[in-house]
């Protein structure tokens, strides 16, 4: 028998995810604020005071490990269904027992509900009674939104936790731990991992640590030890462990700051390709989606302006799209928005406006609000005659009419200066108009 095969035989007992999957709250890696010191979730778990509760967020969070520890530390029994295969029979079947155990032996029951989402209606509905009457505790989790996917009423009785993507930081603790837990993980072997492939495991698994310890035990169990019976583990079989190309992109580093720079000003300069491009690296070396969304929606603003308003408005939705839909399905909307952005007139007429207008408010004297400008609503204000002479705007033609809306030192001033590009082509006419009845004296 060879040490190869050596190593298979010590790593019995199912895949390296379940075994390392901690069985105290002390063990959950992250998550720190619900489950942190003194925090309400974890109050009810040391103090067995358990409420219906639903676990939401991304894969390998900690969601059903959450369930495990409760599952190890309460004093109820115990039941699990995942909604993918069970149906109303086997939550009828549940509720029966839950029943009996209460009536009989005074023990409440846990019920934890994998997958919850994939119960339809009819299926919540049927679970709804037992749990208002607190004959099972329920505890669901799921990766999707639960505000769309799981009934109110059910959602109403129970409380809401979300949990995060693990941080890098995070992640390389739990790889570690696997790495040098003589018990459940691999520190009975000599392992030698290269930072740049510990690195890449880390990245590319997204916040997820199942996906990073299935690659790790991948990697490990899929490499010969050399003539020193040491396991190295080097970029090349971290990248085909987790089946994913490495790209030189760190996330704090030049690379990040590189990219993003590189896409914003492909946007600018209306490079629909090059748009693509910069986006389509930042997804695949595993950006932070929303941070993409943020800057799509400043440059909205930014780049684009009022040369077309609505450019604003498909940022909005791109960033909504990202929380509601999530990955890997909102590349599609970021897409959509970044090209939106890229092809759209562009204009920086508001960022110079609103940066002008600050200046002179930070440099030259405040000046007094005009008097017919100001608030006649107040006690005592029309005696001192503010309002007086005020002309409402709607009372005119084209609900317009000249009249003085700058204090006095500013009255000449201009911070707004539409560009000759799109809509703002628009907005330059109208004001060349209002120009010309102020002008008038009209």
């Amino acid at each position: 028998m060879d040490l190869f095969e050596q190593s298979r035989k010590k790593v019995s007992g199912g895949p390296l995810a379940a075994r390392m999957r901690p069985r105290t709250i002390d063990e959950v890696m992250g998550q720190k604020d619900i489950i942190g010191k003194g925090t309400l979730l974890r109050r009810a778990i040391e103090a067995d005071q358990l409420t219906p509760m639903i676990f939401y967020g991304p894969p390998g969070t900690g969601k059903t490990t959450l369930a495990k520890v409760i599952a190890n530390t309460t004093s109820a029994h115990f039941e699990q269904l995942n909604a993918v295969i069970a149906g109303i029979k086997d939550v009828r079947e549940v509720v029966q027992r839950a029943k009996d155990r209460l009536k009989y032996d005074e023990e409440k029951t846990v019920l934890f509900i994998d997958e919850i989402h994939r119960f339809n209606k009819g299926q919540q509905d049927a679970l709804l009674p037992f749990v208002e009457d607190g004959t099972v505790i329920l505890i669901g989790a799921t990766t999707e939104n639960p505000m769309f996917e799981v009934n109110p009423a059910l959602l109403s009785r129970s409380r809401l936790f979300r949990l995060q993507s693990l941080s890098n930081e995070e992640l390389y603790e739990v790889l570690q731990a696997a790495l040098t837990d003589q018990e459940r993980g691999f520190g009975a072997y000599a392992i030698r991992i290269d930072n740049e492939a510990m690195d890449h495991l880390v990245n590319v698994s997204n916040g997820d640590a199942r996906t990073a310890l299935n690659a790790l035990e991948l990697a490990v169990l899929t490499t010969d030890p050399n003539n020193d019976g040491e396991i190295h583990i080097d970029i090349e079989t971290a990248e085909a462990s987790i089946q994913k190309r490495v790209l030189q992109y760190d996330k704090s580093g030049d690379q990040h700051y590189d990219t993003i720079s590189a896409f914003i000003k492909s946007i600018r300069g209306s490079d629909p390709d090059a748009t693509l491009y910069w986006l389509a690296k930042m997804i695949y070396a595993g950006e932070d989606p929303r941070f993409i969304a943020r800057r799509i929606y400043v440059h909205a603003a930014e780049d684009i302006g009022l040369a077309d308003p609505n450019a604003l408005l498909v940022a909005q939705a791109a960033a909504y799209a990202v929380d509601f839909v999530g990955m890997p399905e909102a590349r599609i909307p970021l897409a959509e928005a970044a090209l939106y952005l890229a092809t759209a007139p562009k204009s920086n007429a508001v960022i110079s406006g609103i940066d002008s207008a600050l200046r002179t408010v930070e440099l030259e004297k405040t000046g007094d609000v005009p008097v017919h400008l100001r608030d006649a609503h107040y006690k005592g204000a029309t005696k001192l005659g503010h309002g007086e002479g005020y002309k409402y705007p709607h009372n005119y033609e084209l609900h317009y009419v000249p009249q003085q809306y700058l204090p006095d030192h500013l009255i000449k001033k201009q911070f707004y200066q539409p560009s000759i590009n799109g809509y703002e082509k628009t907005v330059q006419k109208r004001l060349d108009y209002f120009e010309e009845r102020k002008n008038k004296g009209e």
